[in-house]
């Protein structure tokens, strides 16, 4: 396209906009709500589809246990996921964003492909990076969560020989270290239901188990024979859990360092390949076929997934070696 082409264009979009604000002209304006009509069809209609799955896969999982495939793995991890980020959404509302956000990504790269297929590659490999980055993050705050439901174990178990249920009390209004903010609420729950709500200590403790999840198991056990069967010296029973959360802790921190050094190899292996990488565009020659040329572009894509997927690969064997205290 040569200057007096581009000069005629500009000056009839500047010829058409003056026109347009000069006489509030909206030519755009009837396109404008038809598209958001369309949209909101179908944003309303894909609600709706989402929701009767949603429906079908619970009543489905109620009936017949879920074999361990790919596909029940995605589903376990993405839902744990969720309830643990605090979104407002189903497995089947953040599958069906995430299959918007992949056509979307598709076409993204092919301006830079020019090949489908390549950019399905890339695309592929950039999601499964990102799938498994929102996972670690999740990991990241359970990881979180079984600190502070240590750490409340921690407060209570000293003070259990007055009984479990004024040691809590006693953890809930501590004027220096109190139970965490993330998990205060069950708690407070938990005296709630044994003073206002009707409860026994037993389904309050079971109620408070359920919502702190399998880490807190032996915790809930001691506490109810404790409650109803306690006996002087009995209070001891409580010092085991303290014993195990100091190995779980120390067991933690091995693993978080050995995990750090492996992600931090990992970036650095990755950061040279790049380096070097960039270093090699420097030659005319070398960019010229890496960029432009089908080879190239093909290079381009196998070098990508293989980061992306080692990446992927790097962080399951972290998954591999749990945190500790069973799973939610």
């Amino acid at each position: 396209m040569n200057t007096e082409i581009k000069l005629a264009l500009i000056i009839g979009i500047m010829f058409f906009a003056s026109i347009n604000i000069l006489f509030n002209i909206r030519v755009f304006e009837g396109s404008r709500k038809f598209f958001l009509t369309v949209l909101g069809d179908l944003l309303e209609g894909v609600g709706k589809r989402n929701a009767e799955r949603y429906i079908a896969r619970r009543k489905k999982e109620a009936i017949v246990k879920n074999k361990e495939n790919l596909v029940s793995k995605y589903n376990t991890a993405v839902e744990s996921a969720i309830i643990d980020f605090g979104w407002p959404l189903t497995l089947e509302s953040f599958t069906s964003a995430l299959a918007v956000a992949f056509v979307f990504m598709v076409f993204a790269v092919f301006l830079f492909m020019q090949s489908f297929t390549l950019s399905v590659a890339i695309t592929v490999s950039i999601f499964i990076v990102i799938i498994t980055a929102f996972i670690m993050q999740s990991k990241n705050i359970k990881a979180e969560r079984l600190e502070n439901i240590m750490d409340a174990e921690d407060l209570i178990c000293p003070l259990a020989h007055e009984g479990v249920f004024t040691a809590i009390k006693k953890a809930l209004d501590g004027g220096g270290e109190s139970i965490n903010e993330n998990i205060r609420p069950h708690f407070i729950q938990f005296v709630n239901n044994c003073e206002n709500n009707g409860y026994s200590f037993r389904q309050a403790m079971e109620i408070l188990n359920k919502q702190l999840g399998p880490k807190f198991d032996n915790f809930a056990k001691k506490a109810i024979v404790f409650e109803y069967n306690e006996r002087k010296g009995m209070a001891d029973i409580f010092l085991d859990v303290v014993d195990d959360n100091a190995i779980l802790r120390e067991i933690n921190r091995k693993k978080n360092k050995a995990f750090r050094k492996m992600n931090r190899d990992f970036m650095l292996k990755t950061l040279i390949i790049l380096l070097f990488f960039l270093y090699a565009l420097t030659v005319p020659e070398f960019k010229s076929f890496m960029i432009d040329k089908s080879a190239g572009k093909f290079i381009n894509t196998i070098l990508i997934s293989i980061v992306c997927l080692s990446f992927a690969r790097c962080q399951a064997l972290q998954g591999d070696l749990d945190i500790g205290g069973g799973k939610k």
